[in-house]
């Protein structure tokens, strides 16, 4: 029997539950999930960002790592080495935390280029190689990489090429008024974010049944149209003169992807115009560069986002 969003929609609503605050995010890192690409969550300290992907893991029944990357973090302390043992007077392999399901890579702009590169070699051959030997990671595999957006020394900022194998890039928010009361009623009764293990959240779903909704995700139908519609903002990027760097072709397929899972999301087996702005800016943000002078007079990536959309035809 398939899996259907009905799943998905529960999942979301528990992770809404604990997570107060932050239904647009949840959204799209269900969307996230569903298409199988990393994200990027940014946002001042305190937002929840670590509970967010703790509480997933937990309510997926899914292994979880975390590693907090810091300038003296090795790549070795990610992938993991091959430590000669004494006693049996050979190599054992000792994996590292990026062999796991769900990982959380605590401020990714924090540890040096080398350590990003060796995280951002799993994510695109979903495998790491040890010692000439290549070892597969887990089917569901999923990088969710944090960091702050306001401090700036001591930070490693990636770089254009591997921004763009991120798939989205989420800005979390402080919460409204009456979501952060919520938050504090909760931890009023009891609630204590640090200690997930005594909330006794069950789970909602498996690994399993997300490796089968992103079957079904692909299945969803996209008509010409779309296709078109979709190239024509990706055209429109590279045509911008705000911008010095446009949509990638793996951005072409990402907002494809993604636009199918969105769609899936909310019931429907067919993409609408809807589905491709719906993913827009979490899939762009990260990677259009604005030119010099752009920045200079104060503009905002989301707004190039925004007049691009404006500027192309909406199918009928």
């Amino acid at each position: 029997m398939s899996v259907t969003n009905s799943v998905l929609l529960k999942l979301g609503k528990k992770i809404n539950q604990i997570v107060v605050g932050q239904s647009p995010t949840v959204k799209q890192l269900l969307i996230g999930l569903l298409s199988g690409g990393h994200i990027i969550l940014e946002g001042v300290p305190g937002t929840g960002k670590t509970l967010l992907v703790k509480v997933i893991a937990q309510l997926i029944k899914a292994d979880f790592h975390r590693v907090q990357l810091t300038p003296d973090v090795l790549p070795s302390d990610i992938t993991g080495t091959n430590i000669f043992d004494l006693n049996s007077r050979d190599f054992l392999l000792k994996k590292g935390p990026v062999f796991t399901e769900i990982l959380l890579a605590d401020e990714i702009n924090r540890t040096p280029p080398k350590t990003q590169a060796a995280l951002l070699e799993a994510m695109e051959e979903m495998q790491v190689t040890l010692d000439g030997e290549s070892l597969a990671l887990p089917d569901l595999f999923w990088v969710v990489a944090t960091q702050n957006p306001l401090e700036f020394e001591g930070t490693y900022p990636l770089p254009e090429a591997q921004l763009d194998r991120f798939l989205f890039k989420l800005v979390i928010n402080y919460p409204e008024r009456a979501a952060e009361k919520q938050m504090l009623l909760n931890r009023q009764a009891g609630f204590a974010a640090k200690r997930l293990d005594l909330a006794k959240i069950e789970p909602i779903t498996t690994v399993g049944e997300i490796l089968q909704a992103r079957q079904a995700v692909k299945q969803v139908q996209v008509s010409e149209e779309i296709v078109d519609y979709l190239l024509e903002l990706v055209r429109k990027t590279r045509e911008s003169s705000d911008l010095a760097l446009g949509a990638s072709p793996r951005s072409s397929g990402a907002w494809l992807q993604t636009s199918q899972a969105s769609a899936w999301l909310s019931g429907r087996d067919f993409v609408t115009p809807d589905d491709v702005k719906a993913v827009a800016f979490p899939l762009l943000r990260h990677r259009l560069l604005l030119k010099p002078e752009a920045m200079l007079d104060g503009l905002q990536i989301d707004s190039v986002i925004s007049a691009v959309i404006a500027q192309v035809p909406v199918p009928r």
